[in-house]
């Protein structure tokens, strides 16, 4: 499976008749993933139906209605290996009537993507939120078995006494012996808000003035948001200008 070289995964989007088709079949050829005689043999078909340009999109168009009509109705997935890397893409239908073709979510096999650590046959994964935990008996790839399945890899796995209403998508699978995921009952998280006062005040970012560079939000008499000031954009106003600062020349004063 040329696990020791680099895995990249492809997804080719666009509009109908963009192109789409004819890319990723083109990239495949020249990246050696088809050979020539293939390509040949395409060609002299897409030229007996009028169609002579379309020989690369036929290298991923199965489907004989895709042929005749020129369209990706069904998900197509390829995958290749060059000299350093392990290569997964996908040509994805553009037409908006076969949008459900696409890709979507779990199914009676649990299918995602693996994002840290690894996952094998023999392992106890924890589903979250759900709280299941259940034996992993196979991990597949393209249809093919694999021992154990790395970061990056896009795999379906198969798991024992679980039925496809336990778990959903967006569920995270973990192992259950090494900090295994959670339902999350709260969370603090940080993020940038902008804000615009309803009525005039005063700040400035909390790294040029810090006495001015906070703030807290409050509702029904409680605060529910603080945090620091990143940037601010300031106006005039259009203040007056006292007599008296007139003669001196002054025109404002400093922050204290």
């Amino acid at each position: 499976m040329g696990k020791e070289k680099f895995h990249i995964n492809i997804v080719v989007i666009g509009h109908v008749d963009s192109g789409k088709s004819t890319t990723t079949g083109h990239l495949i050829y020249k990246c050696g993933g088809i050979d020539k005689r293939t390509i040949e043999k395409f060609e002299k078909e897409a030229q007996e139906m009028g169609k002579g340009s379309f020989k690369y999109a036929w290298v991923l168009g199965k489907l004989k209605a895709e042929r005749e009509r020129g369209i990706t109705i069904d998900i197509a997935l390829w995958k290749f290996e060059t000299s350093k890397y392990y290569v997964t893409i996908i040509d994805a239908p553009g037409h908006r009537d076969f949008i459900k073709n696409m890709i979507t979510g779990i199914g009676t096999v649990p299918v995602g993507r693996v994002e840290t650590g690894v996952i094998k046959p023999g392992m106890v994964v924890t589903f979250a939120p759900q709280g299941i935990s259940t034996e992993v008996k196979s991990v597949e790839m393209h249809h093919e078995s694999l021992p154990e399945a790395l970061p990056g890899d896009n795999v379906g796995f198969n798991v024992k006494n679980i039925s496809v209403k336990d778990i959903r998508r967006g569920s995270v699978a973990s192992d259950s012996k090494n900090d295994p995921a959670k339902e999350s009952k709260s969370f603090t998280a940080q993020g940038i808000v902008e804000l615009i006062p309803t009525k005039p005040m005063c700040v400035e970012a909390f790294t040029d003035y810090a006495p001015l560079g906070r703030f807290a939000v409050r509702d029904m008499r409680q605060t529910v948001a603080v945090g620091v000031i990143k940037s601010v954009e300031k106006t005039d106003g259009g203040g007056k200008v006292t007599k008296s600062a007139q003669k001196v020349g002054a025109t404002g004063g400093k922050k204290k």
